[in-house]
């Protein structure tokens, strides 16, 4: 009787070990579902008469991708044990190809903030490809960037040992956190901080004078600006605080979230850290930065500038003083809407 309820015991634990895995494989097939969902949300909510830059391509990419990771998931979940073409696919695949997207995304932040920044700044170079070639390049950049960090992933011999490593310990699956996501949220951070304590004073007098309206169905904000105010754009310690208005009008609860990422210290892993929402802020604040070191250079009526899928940065350019809007809005909304 006592072997029997041993052997009862134990058949009943090996069948508890044999379910943890499938709860946390199906844990991940929901997480990169609502990550899905979430990005595909964010797509969406974007204005829709934003320029063709390398973001909106490389972000349609991204859901791409992890459409095509939570196909072969779910089809290696819900049949388990199989083969195809001469491989047999089992649950340790799952964790697999996780992990090697999650290497993937966190190797992707720098390059792509680099070819971000070189995209903008050739828009302000004033150099004008035509549409197709436009087009075909962002395309190919998407591409050639894809498969060279999948290369880089799969063939460096740390990382391989590592992948190699859970064939062993089946039972665990650990997930690469990127620590170029951490640097890059660190900096803006530090770089928002710096910003809004040089000057405090001024952004708490423009949000005390700011006025909120709509035209052609946008909410627009419109700062005090001097009657004698032109499309020239004003110096860099004028803009400062416009800027920063604008950007925290939009991404605010964002930058409190990496904060808080950041004071605790939290882990999030490469596949979930990646998303568009995350490179949507990137992208208005490398739109802001570029803005502002070449705000000299700018002027309104002339120039071709990039366009925020979310912050409207047009409202700190426009003169309040002058009251005939459609004096202002017609022909900054052929530039920059």
């Amino acid at each position: 009787m006592t072997a029997l309820s041993s052997e009862n015991c134990s058949s009943q634990d090996q069948l508890h070990q044999t379910r943890q895995p499938l709860d946390a494989n199906c844990l991940l097939v929901l997480i990169i579902l609502g990550k899905i969902l979430l990005n595909i949300l964010t797509l969406g909510m974007r204005r829709k008469n934003t320029c063709q830059n390398f973001m909106e391509y490389f972000c349609i990419s991204l859901v791409f991708i992890d459409l095509l990771l939570l196909v072969n998931i779910s089809i290696i979940f819900y049949f388990r044990d199989f083969v195809l073409l001469g491989i047999r696919f089992t649950k340790y695949h799952i964790c697999l190809f996780t992990q090697i997207i999650s290497f993937t995304y966190g190797f992707l932040h720098y390059p792509v903030f680099l070819i971000v920044c070189i995209d903008y700044y050739i828009n302000f170079s004033k150099i004008n490809l035509p549409f197709k070639c436009q087009k075909l390049l962002y395309f190919f950049t998407v591409i050639i960037i894809w498969i060279s960090v999948f290369a880089y992933v799969l063939g460096d011999p740390t990382i391989y040992q590592n992948l190699k490593a859970q064939n062993v310990y089946s039972y665990q699956c650990p997930f690469y956190i990127s620590i170029q996501s951490y640097w890059l949220s660190f900096s803006m951070v530090m770089i928002l901080l710096m910003a809004f304590i040089t000057s405090w004073s001024e952004v708490i007098t423009l949000v005390q004078a700011i006025r909120i309206t709509s035209y052609m169905n946008e909410t627009i904000l419109y700062f005090p600006f001097s009657s004698h105010s032109s499309y020239t754009v004003s110096s860099k310690k004028t803009l400062l605080p416009r800027f920063l208005v604008c950007f925290l009008g939009t991404w605010l609860p964002f930058v409190l979230l990496q904060i808080i990422i950041l004071l605790f210290k939290v882990q999030i892993p490469s596949y979930i850290e990646m998303n568009i929402p995350w490179l949507y802020f990137v992208n208005s604040f490398l739109i802001a930065t570029v803005y502002w070191f070449n705000c000299q250079k700018l002027n309104l009526r002339d120039i071709a500038l990039p366009v925020d899928p979310f912050v409207n940065w047009k409202c700190c350019f426009i003169p309040l003083a002058i009251h005939n809007l459609e004096q202002i809005e017609k022909p900054l909304s052929i530039i920059i809407s």
